[in-house]
């Protein structure tokens, strides 16, 4: 015998039994226009009760859309990248967007492919963190479609949602300066152009001006960069570090994955923080509140950097002619164990 399914239910449907109009079923489904969270709330509720499913494929016709964006992030293996995500993702489900999550790090011929399903309409807008500006497609922004760049490569072609890197950097700097360290070491960032990216070389800056503002000169010594920038990388740079024979009381890294690892380096060779030598890290994830010690770090608000993002992403893709904006969100240090105290010093 042959069962036929229930009719697929409809927005009409959706609107009779919420007691709402149609129009406001449809703006609670694309998010387009707010609408009053009591109203949503019944909205919603109708919506499961129906198993109503939205036809997106019909409005991308009526409207020439899709109904997703894209996102493409260098590593999506960093605390600091699924919190970034998370927030991201929520923020684009409020507007009634379904998200597309890609990782570029070690190939930029990534962002192309998703520039390329953009041009389809398959997407209708991108959020894109590339590493460097010269790996990126950003370069040609006149000819993208919609996209906001976020993070630390500097340009002005898209719109874009950043923190002030080289200014956060020189802060973590000045206050373990405030702590009596003079040797600081730097583990995130050297000399090598080959793995230079835009976030290590403004975070370098950032300490060289600390560095220079208090009258300290650089010492390329105490300066270790490895890939990947994660907790193994962290560990790893910390090792080199130590394996240079050089003297430091301070460690300035330049994420919180790459402190955690040099933490663990640190106690494996018996060298006490913050007793012996201070750390920072930088984007204060979650662990940075559970390490022991816990990390000081650089911190911001990254429900407001993915609003942010969104916002300008929605507004680009609504008007293409309008001209670029740049939006540079607030950071503070937030002061944990890890810098509390004034540090004897490591001497090989």
């Amino acid at each position: 015998m042959t069962v036929t399914p229930p009719p697929r239910a409809t927005m009409k449907d959706v609107a009779a039994l919420a007691g709402v109009s149609t129009k406001t079923v449809s703006n609670v489904v694309t998010g387009t226009v707010a609408v009053r969270e009591e109203t949503r709330r019944k909205v919603e509720a109708a919506m499961m009760q129906l198993d109503f499913v939205p036809n997106l494929s019909a409005r991308g016709l009526r409207n020439g859309r899709s109904g997703i964006i894209a996102v493409a992030l260098p590593d999506l293996a960093t605390a600091f990248s699924a919190e970034l995500l998370h927030r991201i993702v929520e923020a684009a489900h409020e507007r009634g967007l379904a998200v597309q999550i890609e990782e570029t790090a070690t190939e930029p011929e990534r962002e192309k492919e998703l520039v390329s399903r953009a041009r389809a309409h398959l997407v209708d807008g991108l959020i894109l963190n590339p590493i460097r500006l010269e790996d990126s497609v950003v370069r040609y922004a006149d000819r993208l479609p919609p996209v906001v760049v976020i993070g630390e490569v500097e340009q002005n072609r898209a719109d874009h949602v950043r923190i002030d890197s080289r200014l956060a950097a020189a802060d973590a700097t000045r206050h373990v300066l405030s702590r009596g360290a003079r040797r600081i070491a730097v583990i995130g960032a050297d000399d090598d152009p080959s793995i230079a990216t835009a976030t290590s070389r403004l975070r370098l800056e950032g300490v060289h001006d600390a560095l220079r503002d208090a009258g300290i000169p650089r010492d390329p010594a105490l300066e270790v960069n490895r890939l990947p920038w994660s907790m193994s990388g962290g560990a790893d740079a910390a090792r080199t570090l130590l394996g240079r024979g050089v003297a430091f009381d301070a460690i300035v890294a330049l994420t919180d994955s790459l402190a955690l690892g040099a933490l663990h380096t640190l106690h494996e060779h018996g060298i006490r923080v913050p007793d012996d030598v201070i750390v920072t890290g930088f984007d204060d994830v979650e662990f940075s509140k559970y390490t022991s010690p816990s990390l000081t770090s650089v911190a911001f608000d990254r429900q407001a950097f993915a609003v942010a993002a969104l916002g300008l992403l929605e507004t680009r893709m609504n008007d293409r002619s309008a001209p670029p904006r740049a939006l540079t969100l607030s950071h503070h240090l937030l002061q944990r164990s890890s810098t509390d105290g004034r540090p004897a010093g490591y001497r090989p």
